[in-house]
């Protein structure tokens, strides 16, 4: 069974932490989906879109111990780039059902991509998808692109690892058995080898739950042509966004822009914002 070490009930106390998870309700202009997984749990998803149609568009994995609730926090930021944000949930997070597991949040991220397509066209939204996760929503993030490249223009990375077994003994946590081999985590480089769509990973200079040398580990494993890195001085595994400020979002739009062309719908988007103000 995939992933069946990773799921043993002592490694999915440390890979997930749904308690923090609250439900709440959607922000202005914000909305919620709850979209059926294979055998029927419902997980929430949030949407927050911009007012393009044609905009490029952003599905986000939230880390270990984040929350919708948290990405109400991130998300103008995301859209301030003219990006519709979706933030995708995990099962046992906030309003979503279930119980979390690897192997479900491996299976569920190619059920939300289904049905996120399916509402992109009956909502007429025509830009580019671009996958993004963070932390443990890297291996989400990962695993779906390695599964579905076909489906995402770009791949963003921010705080994520690249090998399991390095990542545990860190933080201090012993397999539960003692067979266990790199080949019984995560994947996430021999996924991303696997994965040529243009790859921006993101990672705090200072931090110390997943050692800048993991996000090394990614860069040099991606298969990606088109492959940046950005360091974040000062920033730990939760602070990326503070302390990377406007250049965080800047270097995502310029990545997003390289992958798009801003001639195309940032020209549109402004173009129908002065029909409105004349």
């Amino acid at each position: 069974m995939p992933y069946e070490k990773l799921d043993h009930p002592e490694s999915l106390a440390w890979i997930f932490n749904a308690s923090q998870a609250v439900v709440t309700a959607p922000p202005a202009g914000a909305q919620d989906v709850f979209w059926p997984m294979a055998d029927g749990v419902r997980l929430a998803c949030r949407i927050y879109q911009t007012d393009a149609p044609a905009a490029p568009m952003l599905l986000y994995f939230h880390g270990r111990g984040d929350s919708l609730a948290v990405c109400d926090t991130i998300a103008p930021g995301y859209t301030a780039c003219g990006l519709h944000f979706i933030a995708a949930s995990y099962r046992g997070y906030g309003a979503s059902e279930g119980a979390p597991s690897v192997a479900a949040m491996f299976a569920d991220g190619v059920r939300i991509l289904d049905h996120l397509l399916a509402w992109r066209k009956e909502n007429d939204h025509t830009g580019a998808l671009i996958i993004m996760g963070r932390s443990l929503g890297s291996a989400a993030a990962i695993d779906l692109c390695w599964q579905r490249q076909r489906d995402f223009k770009g791949l963003i990375i921010e705080s994520g690892f690249g090998d399991t077994l390095p990542l545990i003994a860190h933080n201090g946590i012993t397999p539960p058995e003692g067979d266990t081999t790199e080949a019984d985590g995560f994947g996430n480089c021999r996924k991303i080898a696997a994965i040529t769509l243009p790859t921006l990973i993101l990672h705090g200079a200072r931090d110390e739950t997943v050692p800048p040398a993991q996000a090394e580990r990614l860069q040099a494993a991606s298969g990606a042509r088109n492959k940046q890195f950005l360091l974040v001085p000062g920033a730990d595994h939760k602070t990326v966004i503070a302390q990377g400020g406007a250049l965080y979002f800047q270097t995502i739009r310029r990545f997003v822009d390289g992958i798009t062309g801003v001639d195309d719908w940032r020209a549109r988007r402004r173009a129908m914002k002065n029909r409105e103000r004349s």
